[in-house]
């Protein structure tokens, strides 16, 4: 083969028929041999190559086409979810204002009950003060008019006014 190759390019070389390797150097003929050669030899090579790549985008293409379903799927579910948790909020703060109210009720009830417990308190300590302070102006009034009694008698009675007088309730008994 290198004879061949030689004599090839020693023709070439000389004027005559032959192959010119030297790509620079060479005609149109010699390059239209070699893209030939070039794709006859290469075709298979380069289509399982170019099939393979091929393969391999579709393939990360519907992977990616199936991550997106997955992620609408997935994101879909997850606005549920957030409109689940955003009704369960709401309720659960319309319960606690309910709750809020019934208790502020409840405390507004309990505060009239203990002020009306607070003014009988206070009514029933007021009429027991009057009470006790009419019985002290009653046993001072008492006392007084006993004290005046006593002093009129003195003044009234002497010694022999007081033994009649005795001797009268003495015989009525």
């Amino acid at each position: 083969m290198e004879t061949v190759v030689l004599l090839a390019t020693e023709a070439a070389s000389e004027g005559e028929f032959g192959f010119n390797f030297d790509i620079l150097d060479s005609n149109l003929i010699n390059l239209a041999i070699l893209i030939g050669v070039l794709v006859f030899f290469g075709r298979g090579f380069l289509g399982k190559l170019l099939s393979e790549r091929r393969a391999n985008i579709e393939q990360a293409i519907q992977e990616a086409e199936q991550r997106q379903k997955q992620a609408s799927v997935a994101l879909a579910e997850q606005q549920q979810k957030l409109t689940q948790a955003q009704a369960e909020a709401e309720r659960i703060r319309a319960e606690a204002q309910e709750r809020a109210k019934a208790v502020q009720a409840q405390i507004e009830a309990q505060a009239v009950q203990d002020v009306e417990r607070m003014k009988a308190a206070a009514s029933q300590e007021m009429d027991g003060e009057r009470e006790r302070a009419i019985a002290t102006l009653r046993a001072v009034a008492v006392a007084m008019a006993l004290e005046r009694s006593e002093a009129r008698l003195k003044e009234q009675l002497d010694h022999s006014a007081q033994e009649q007088l005795i001797d009268r309730s003495l015989a009525l008994l």
